[in-house]
Parts: C-alpha cells; sequence; structure tokens
C-alpha cells in the first residue's frame, strides 16, 4: 500500500528520520538510539517512509542501512514552489503598502 507523501512529512518523528537519513545511511537502531521512543516505534515510522519512497534501503550483510531519496523530496519541493511564489508575491505587496505607510508618516 503506497501512503501519501505529505502525511508521511507531516509527523515531527517522521521529519527528524528524515534529516537524520539525510546526512548518512543509518540502520533502524542507529536511528532509533536518537528517540526517546522504542525502537518498534521507530520501525514503524521507518516503514512508513519506506512505503512513500522517501528512502533508499541498502542491505550490507545482516544489516539494513536507510538513507534519504532525494529525487523523492525534489518532487515536494517542486509541488511547494508555486506556494513559494504566492507567498513572495503577497510578501511583495506588502513591503510595499508599508513603504507607502511609512512615506505618508513622514509626509505628516
Amino acid at each position: 500500500m503506497k501512503r501519501d507523501i505529505f502525511q508521511a512529512i507531516a509527523d515531527p518523528t517522521r521529519r527528524a528520520i528524515l534529516v537524520l537519513v539525510s546526512a548518512n545511511a543509518l540502520t533502524p537502531n542507529a536511528i532509533a538510539e536518537q528517540f526517546n521512543t522504542t525502537r518498534q516505534a521507530v520501525s514503524k515510522h521507518i516503514k512508513i517512509l519506506n512505503e512513500c519512497e522517501l528512502l533508499d534501503e541498502k542491505k550490507v550483510g545482516r544489516e539494513i542501512y536507510y538513507q534519504l531519496k532525494i529525487e523523492k523530496m525534489k518532487e515536494v519541493d517542486q509541488w511547494l514552489e508555486q506556494f513559494k511564489k504566492i507567498w513572495e508575491s503577497r510578501f511583495s505587496q506588502l513591503d510595499q503598502v508599508l513603504i507607502n505607510l511609512k512615506s505618508k508618516k513622514n509626509e505628516i
């Protein structure tokens, strides 16, 4: 079952896991050590991230290493880009309003 990527990244623990594995490939145990929770709870988070294709999984001997799948995060960034443009436009408009208010205040 493929999960919704935005529901996956909505959870703060999963976002923290993504930050951890963005720098280095880590085993589930190494990831779990970073949290004040059970290994089983972290495994559930990893499973969800894996189902959303946000993690690359590499087996080395008996260990599994997880690393961030950058390509998938780029998809999220591209989707968010449309909103960034809207926000930037609105901030520019707000800047202009503030400049106008300041100049009117100085005229008085």
